[in-house]
């Protein structure tokens, strides 16, 4: 049997010391930011690269998803909320990458929806990916909320966030990893005080 190369027990005692040290507060200021987007009927918009772009994703599927609630008319009826990955319209991302440059990307796409009082969620490990810095400042200049998820220190980003949630970390992977769990923690948040409203309303019906 070939023993692994890569020390599997001192990952997970690592990623534990930076779980431990999250910003919880900045986590649920994150979602206070969210379910006011959703309470104006405002729009949620995230980008990233790679796994960022990934976890953008799958975060909006669970703000569009999880905001759907079966049983009664009147909690089908219930407003959802309104959350947009950037990253999910390929054709879109590499017209403008061909017929401009890459760091275009996000910006341009989102220049078409974004109002004031919408909300912009970037994703970079580093907090420096050139399209991710251009799209924030887009969006600060267009009246929207900046929240954003990084690592390293915050890099450029953090200047651009009304909301940043830096993980304590300088492993791409275990701030990678610490995004999935913060991005959870959020939508879940957010789903307990949407799902409140719809059976409260449910009850008044």
């Amino acid at each position: 049997m070939v023993k692994a190369g890569f020390d599997l027990s001192a990952y997970m005692a690592e990623l534990k010391s930076v779980l431990d040290n999250l910003p919880l507060g900045q986590v649920s200021r994150a979602a206070d930011i969210l379910f006011e987007c959703y309470e104006t009927d405002h729009t949620v918009f995230a980008f990233g690269n790679g796994g960022s772009g990934a976890l953008a994703s799958h975060l909006v599927t669970d703000l569009g998803k999880g905001t759907h609630f079966p049983g009664p008319p009147e909690m089908e009826a219930f407003r959802r909320m309104k959350a947009i990955s950037v990253t999910d319209n390929m054709p879109m991302m590499t017209a403008w990458a061909n017929d401009t440059q890459y760091e275009d990307v996000f910006m341009r796409h989102i220049e078409n929806f974004l109002k004031p009082g919408d909300v912009a969620v970037a994703i970079s490990g580093s907090g420096n990916s050139p399209n991710v810095l251009k799209a924030l400042e887009f969006a600060r200049s267009a009246g929207a909320t900046t929240i954003g998820l990084t690592g390293f220190g915050g890099g450029k980003m953090k200047a651009l966030l009304d909301c940043p949630i830096i993980v304590p970390s300088d492993s791409m992977q275990q701030v990678e990893d610490a995004h999935v769990i913060i991005t959870h923690m959020i939508f879940l948040d957010l789903k307990s005080r949407i799902t409140a409203l719809a059976m409260a309303a449910a009850r008044q019906a």
